[in-house]
């Protein structure tokens, strides 16, 4: 019997950078939790990005933001883990060389901190992802207490994230891909999986009951955590390789059919 579900939100939920969620999913939730399962998500974007997603369900559900190191559940901080401040420099520092057209957030859990003057990626932040965003001209200048920090460009980052940032910083902090646009940096510990395992210890709830939703690689560590894992249809090969699952994408509502059979 499921008792908890998790889904991943941009690529699995909905397109990559939409400022909402079709309102039929937040009634399948609100039927699913008379049956007593629990609603989670869990997503790269910082929490108050998805809780003004999810805001009509907000306080019934669990939000784990920054891949894992930020964990809400029930309008409670459960859980935050920090990069420590001078491996968060380095970072900042090499993402620098990376030159013109690669954007960097800086997360904390109160908010994200960006130096880039680039309207149309100031516009995906503050309009696409609606974060909560503080415009700084040195966040080095800054006193953060930093969870993530994320490198942006498009069309495309994977050839510089899999050849030169994931390979250099794998075995000092935990570096994935998050979309075709972003390379994430958290501490080592952080996972999105380990997220859920924490809630799972803290709920009483085992793997077997537990089914996640995911597309990318930031997204495999759920798979672990969930004997009912899924991967959408256009997910990477990897994720479908380690999903029990196959599902439609966010086109065809995948997550929303797979939930609402539950009922």
């Amino acid at each position: 019997m499921i008792r908890f579900i998790v889904t991943d939100v941009d690529g699995t939920l909905v397109k990559d950078g939409s400022p909402e969620v079709y309102p039929e999913l937040f009634d399948v939730v609100k039927q699913l939790k008379k049956k007593g399962i629990v609603f989670a998500v869990a997503s790269g974007r910082q929490y108050d990005s998805i809780r003004r997603m999810f805001e009509p369900i907000a306080n019934d559900m669990i939000f784990i933001a920054e891949n894992g190191s930020h964990v809400v559940c029930r309008g409670q901080e459960m859980d935050v883990t920090l990069m420590d401040p001078h491996m968060a420099r380095e970072v900042i520092l090499e993402l620098r060389t990376l030159g013109e057209g690669y954007d960097l957030v800086v997360s904390t859990p109160n908010g994200c901190y960006i130096e880039s003057n680039n309207k149309q990626f100031l516009d995906l932040i503050r309009y696409g992802y609606r974060n909560k965003m503080t415009l700084v001209e040195d966040v080095l200048k800054e006193s953060l207490s930093i969870n993530k920090i994320a490198v942006f460009h498009r069309p495309s980052i994977r050839d510089i994230g899999e050849e030169r940032l994931i390979p250099k910083w794998k075995d000092k902090l935990k570096v994935c891909m998050a979309g075709e646009d972003w390379v994430d940096f958290m501490d080592l510990s952080v996972d999105k999986g380990k997220a859920i395992e924490k809630i799972q210890k803290f709920l009483g709830i085992l793997p077997e009951e537990t089914m996640a939703f995911g597309d990318n690689g930031n997204d495999l560590g759920m798979m672990k955590m969930a004997k009912e894992s899924y991967a959408v249809e256009t997910g990477r090969e990897e994720v479908k390789k380690a999903a029990k699952y196959i599902c439609g994408s966010y086109e065809k509502k995948g997550v929303y059919q797979v939930m609402k059979s539950l009922l």
